[in-house]
């Protein structure tokens, strides 16, 4: 089976409002429906994959009381600072063997945050409300190592604490909506805030088969450590673009990378460094991460120099 998916709201709209509607937090993780037969847990994946043997920390720790169920959630790591983090997720969602994922599994603990029950006891639940299948979740992982996280009232409160507190967005769903496997329906709306801030231009890297044609930046954010980096910028640039910041960038070549901390190898391959003066806006979902996820360049400051960058402050 796989799972129900929501639709892109109108970011226009505002968020859907009545007592016929319920909001919750849309985690920064990957989707995995979970069954639980005997005791036995099985995780797959959106495309239907399994991936049990890469949570060991969900798996082995199923809900007590030997209930048959199947239970969609989403699997999330936190990073440092409590928030959930695809960037440190994506350091094990990849890994396969088995003395690997146990040492990331320890240090870098996984969490289920279980928000959907579409089977019970051998009764598909998938054609009775949201409302009944909530309930019933809440009651079978009662106690469990799974959470289930809360539903707020006021959608649009949520939707400027998430934003304030760096969360990827919310989503929106009708209390009477019937859970349809592998459609997108829009009794589930979902709102991905989207943050733009001004990074630091270190590096770039040439469009595939070319040695001169721009395709990517790579920036960093000013940091009381320095210039750090937060990752490599491709979508948003092309043709015009990337020919004006092919000029900006000529004739600030270095040999050596400009960010204070490392860079991760598939990026650092075939970059050309460059002074770090020049600066950029990106739009990005979420902050306060480690990379930027899902950047995508907006525009050259020329009105804005690294010294008006403060550590720790998006302009």
């Amino acid at each position: 089976m796989r799972p129900m998916l929501a639709t892109a709201g109108d970011v226009h709209a505002g968020v859907p409002e009545g007592p016929e509607w319920v909001h919750e937090v849309k985690w920064d993780g990957i989707r995995a429906l979970t069954e639980v037969r005997a005791g036995r847990v099985r995780m797959t994946s959106r495309n239907e994959n399994d991936v049990t043997a890469a949570w060991p920390d969900v798996a082995d720790h199923p809900p007590l009381g030997g209930r048959d169920l199947l239970v969609d959630g989403e699997v999330i790591v936190l990073a440092a600072d409590g928030r959930p983090d695809f960037r440190v997720l994506q350091e094990r969602m990849h890994v396969r063997k088995a003395a690997s994922v146990a040492r990331l599994a320890e240090r870098l603990p996984a969490t289920y945050m279980a928000f959907d029950l579409l089977r019970l006891d051998g009764d598909d639940l998938t054609r009775r409300p949201l409302s009944e299948r909530r309930a019933l979740l809440l009651e079978v992982l009662e106690g469990s190592a799974w959470p289930v996280p809360p539903t707020y009232d006021d959608g649009e409160l949520l939707r400027h604490a998430t934003r304030e507190q760096g969360l990827e967005g919310i989503v929106s769903k009708r209390l009477d909506s019937r859970y349809r496997p592998g459609e997108r329906s829009r009794h589930w709306l979902k709102r991905a805030h989207r943050y733009r801030g001004s990074y630091v231009v270190g590096g770039w890297r040439p469009q595939e088969g070319t040695r001169d044609r721009l395709a990517a930046l790579l920036v960093g954010e000013v940091t009381e450590d320095g210039l750090s980096y937060r990752g490599r910028v491709g979508s948003g640039i092309s043709g015009r673009t990337s020919a004006q910041l092919a000029e900006a960038v000529a004739g600030l070549v270095r040999a050596d990378s400009p960010f204070g901390d490392d860079v991760p190898r598939v990026d650092a391959t075939g970059t050309t460094w460059v002074e770090p003066v020049l600066v950029v806006d990106v739009d990005t979902h979420g902050t306060g991460h480690a990379r930027l996820r899902q950047p995508s360049y907006r525009g050259l400051r020329t009105d804005l120099s690294v010294d008006d960058l403060e550590p720790g402050v998006q302009r």
